[in-house]
């Protein structure tokens, strides 16, 4: 919720900053994660934990969680193309979720959590095309990159509680993250590239 806070208050006080903030949207399992990873980056504005790619309007998280309504967990990023580019953005999102596998991160399976790039302008759509070509072939393992790079649809911010639930709910996150093995797997795949 404070993410949200922040990027209105932004906004509403300075109206110009606002038109030079861009969007971009990731979907790497979990929202409570791909939020940590993004809002820990210089330059990025909110993180927004939501839900993207499904046709039912306004979804909440108990309609997503059947894997029945297309959508999957995503995170909306707002940030200053001054501070960090987009390709930063994405080389941030390679290396923060496991690319191997459909329909599924870590301990959480079904369409709901499949990993995804969608793009808002042609131009994001290039860059993120060139930069899983390039992850292809830097990749420290041989399986192929099955994340695809979608077209973004509209977007539904998940319910507050949900809102920077890492920071807000740090003992109980600490335990989802670590049962689900996700640091020790991205440890496995990327190796030292998790660090840059």
């Amino acid at each position: 919720m404070r993410s949200i806070l922040l990027a209105v208050t932004l906004v509403l006080a300075f109206p110009a900053l606002a038109q030079k903030l861009e969007k971009a949207a990731f979907a790497g399992g979990c929202f409570w994660c791909t939020e940590e990873a993004f809002e820990k980056v210089p330059g990025v504005v909110s993180a927004v934990s939501g839900y993207m790619g499904g046709k039912l309007k306004n979804p909440s998280y108990e309609q997503v969680s059947t894997g029945r309504t297309g959508h999957t967990e995503v995170v909306e990023v707002t940030f200053d193309p001054a501070k960090v580019s987009y390709d930063r953005l994405l080389d941030v999102f390679w290396v923060n979720h496991d690319p191997t596998v459909k329909d599924r991160q870590f301990c959480d399976s079904g369409s709901q959590y499949r990993p995804e790039i969608f793009y808002y302008s042609d131009e994001q759509k290039r860059l993120a095309e060139a930069s899983k070509a390039k992850w292809e072939k830097q990749k420290p393992f041989k399986q192929p990159l099955l994340t695809p790079v979608t077209k973004a649809s509209e977007f539904y911010a998940a319910e507050d509680y949900h809102q920077d639930y890492y920071k807000r709910n740090a003992l109980q996150y600490r335990f989802y993250v670590t049962g689900c093995g996700r640091y020790s797997r991205l440890d496995s795949l990327w190796g030292e590239l998790r660090k840059k």
